[in-house]
């Protein structure tokens, strides 16, 4: 690597992780002004408790989102003031093509994209998970009650439902069950039954006071009893999963949601798919908005630094309304959730590519 490779890098890398570094404390400035009161009502919370399963997930979640604003302008400043210093005339002047230029960058947004990744993930969702805990337990008025579930509807395939009045986690029981069995349209088997409790040592379930029915083309048969062992295609782990739940699973385990769901014939996962989806474009928007920043700042403008920065900071808006959108429009029903959140950087890596044409050929 030569030395103007390990400058451009050096700075790469510190201009991203000052910025960064304003960020993360005036986000968590603006957070503590608004939180503090609610902080206050709570006599059993304690400083250290606030500062371990509040502030230290914050730092991890929110860093991570603004990783990509950071980086955008952190590039943007320092080219910007390579360019300001003629760094870049002397750099081009030396036969050093706009393609070999931007290897250094190359390797900066690599290194910051794989920290992503392995972010996004594994880490990100244990922290979201130790965040909304608190966050359901301390700050949110309408307080919920994690331990108590309602209404639970679950396919297990095209024909088969299952349907929950409410299920108590800790104790494993659950009120008002249903079981249908469908042929087409038409109801072929139902089962009822008052209390449903998962029996983890023989992973059974027992019904108490059940009633089959069985729908036949002339007449319908039923069965009743007041205890009844039985097995289904479920434990009790599927009744539990809720969306926001999607945010909180590590990658390994949302995909494994997500495959024995679709086994079971359930229709629309686009909430799941939007969140696995959306961890791998986030830090892969390292390369684009890293290229699309030395692009736009590799020239020395009228204006200086201050019109690159506008020029970026805009663009940035314009980049995070689109991820938000695509995030809202992926989660609908009948929509490819792949496409919609990736496009965002199609949209935004087709202007990087006419860019980096237009600098290339200068």
């Amino acid at each position: 690597m030569r030395i103007l490779d390990k400058y451009i890098l050096k700075k790469y890398l510190s201009s991203f992780l000052l910025v960064l570094m304003l960020l993360i404390p005036i986000a968590i400035a603006i957070d503590v002004s608004e939180k503090v009161d609610k902080f206050l009502r709570h006599a059993d919370l304690k400083l250290p408790e606030i500062i371990k399963d509040y502030y230290f997930n914050f730092i991890i979640i929110y860093g991570n989102t603004f990783m990509p604003l950071a980086l955008f302008i952190a590039v943007i400043f320092f080219t910007s003031k390579l360019a300001g210093n003629t760094e870049v005339i002397a750099i081009h002047s030396a036969k050093i093509s706009f393609t070999r230029f931007l290897k250094p960058y190359f390797i900066g947004a690599t290194i910051v994209t794989v920290f992503a990744l392995i972010m996004n993930h594994f880490v990100v969702p244990n922290s979201n998970k130790t965040y909304e805990e608190f966050n359901r337990k301390y700050l949110k008025k309408t307080q919920f009650n994690e331990n108590y579930l309602t209404n639970i509807n679950l396919q297990l395939g095209p024909n088969d439902f299952v349907f929950l009045k409410s299920y108590t986690v800790d104790t494993k029981v659950g009120y008002n069950f249903s079981y249908e069995k469908f042929e087409g349209t038409k109801l072929k088997y139902k089962l009822f039954a008052d209390n449903i409790r998962w029996e983890e040592k023989d992973s059974t379930f027992q019904l108490i006071n059940y009633k089959k029915r069985f729908i036949l083309k002339e007449r319908d048969i039923i069965e009743s009893g007041t205890r009844l062992d039985t097995t289904f295609n479920f434990t009790d782990e599927d009744l539990i999963y809720v969306d926001y739940m999607a945010k909180e699973m590590n990658s390994i385990k949302l995909n494994e949601f997500i495959n024995t769901s679709r086994d079971r014939g359930v229709s629309n996962l686009n909430v799941y798919l939007v969140e696995l989806h959306k961890r791998t474009s986030l830090p892969i928007s390292s390369y684009i908005l890293t290229f699309l920043a030395v692009s736009l700042a590799s020239k020395k403008r009228r204006g200086g630094m201050g019109v690159n920065l506008a020029i970026g900071i805009s663009l940035m808006f314009v980049y995070v309304f689109l991820l938000k959108i695509a995030e809202v429009l992926g989660a609908g029903a009948e929509k490819n959730s792949f496409f919609v959140v990736w496009l965002p950087n199609i949209v935004f890596g087709a202007l990087t590519i006419y860019l980096y044409l237009k600098n290339a050929k200068n």
